[in-house]
């Protein structure tokens, strides 16, 4: 039997390194990688019979769903977009999702959704909450504090000039006239020295630059460097939920208004100690004791509910594995 493990396709300027991470996540499964697969081209595959770990979000292409019959997928933290749900739950795409019920969710809308279909689906979470295999003794931690696309959900100046016509809208809508709302929104419960201090990572790099083999590696090296984190602030899901996994205080802010975003957390939000903003005023609760601002010396406890999911997770990929 053959193994593939998906990549993902580029966009005009970035690409999402997170991809790549929830990649690695069904790699440390796999007894081998016989091939790499891409998301948004899985009815195209034409090689031998090859089994494949679906998780993840999907998909932008929505014309290319659904996958060949040559593919073997485990539906595991499988999300689908409210943008692509019409579209890949079509009558074909219902009859492919019943041939391999059930489905494993990645959140509860997904779930919701599915069943309302027909299809006999039921909640997993995320599978890069099983990267503990990058957890190191605490020994091994040091005093970096990395920042990580905080309310990356906001307008910023890479969105507003993607391109022509993304920029034409940012005015006609005055999206284009809240480009200092994120600083002013952070500003609120981030420490300025902390901010300036911190190490700052964003997890889209510039396209067109790095090999699968690359962007592999840089994803490894995010791990690793988490692993070795004494805390983590982020809006990023798979930068938050690894974290779980490898044992890093991590701090989630959540200021996503977008119901094409929010839609992808049902069910995951609660794993976090969480700073819950309100992207008009700025204002924000936590459902974690904070005294001002966070700053250096600021300590948090992981809530360790992930594990409950993790096990679970664990189990199914090494079982799909080991059957023929």
């Amino acid at each position: 039997m053959k193994y593939g493990l998906l990549t993902y396709a580029e966009n005009k300027r970035t690409f999402n390194i997170g991809d790549n991470i929830q990649s690695l996540a069904a790699k440390q499964f796999l007894p081998k990688v016989d091939g790499l697969l891409n998301r948004e081209k899985l009815s195209a595959y034409s090689g031998d019979p090859i089994k494949l770990i679906m998780n993840g979000w999907f998909t932008h292409n929505i014309q290319n769903w659904v996958p060949s019959e040559n593919i073997n997928p485990l539906f595991v933290s499988f999300h689908i977009n409210n943008t692509s749900a019409p579209f890949m739950l079509s009558e074909k795409g219902i009859a492919y999702l019943k041939k391999h019920e059930p489905i494993g969710c990645r959140d509860q809308y997904t779930v919701d959704t599915l069943l309302e279909k027909g299809i006999e689906a039921y909640f997993t979470g995320c599978l890069t909450l099983t990267l503990d295999t990058y957890k190191v003794p605490d020994s091994e931690r040091g005093d970096a504090i990395y920042i990580v696309d905080p309310l990356n959900g906001y307008t910023n100046y890479k969105k507003v000039t993607y391109d022509y016509k993304r920029f034409l809208r940012s005015i006609q809508h005055g999206t284009i006239f809240q480009l200092g709302k994120r600083k002013k929104h952070l500003d609120k419960f981030l420490d300025k020295n902390l901010q300036k201090d911190a190490i700052h990572i964003n997890h889209e790099p510039p396209a067109r630059k790095y090999t699968e083999a690359e962007k592999f590696a840089m994803a490894e090296d995010l791990l690793n460097k988490y692993a070795r984190a004494k805390l983590v602030i982020t809006s990023r899901i798979h930068c938050a939920l690894p974290c779980l996994a490898i044992g890093t205080p991590v701090i989630f802010i959540n200021g996503f208004d977008n119901f094409d975003d929010s839609c992808r957390f049902e069910g995951i939000l609660d794993l976090f100690n969480r700073i819950d903003v309100d992207s008009k005023t700025g204002n924000f609760t936590t459902n974690f004791s904070l005294e001002g601002k966070i700053n250096e010396s600021t300590r948090v406890k992981n809530l360790e509910k992930h594990h409950i999911l993790a096990e679970p997770l664990k189990a199914m990929c090494k079982d799909f594995i080991l059957k023929n």
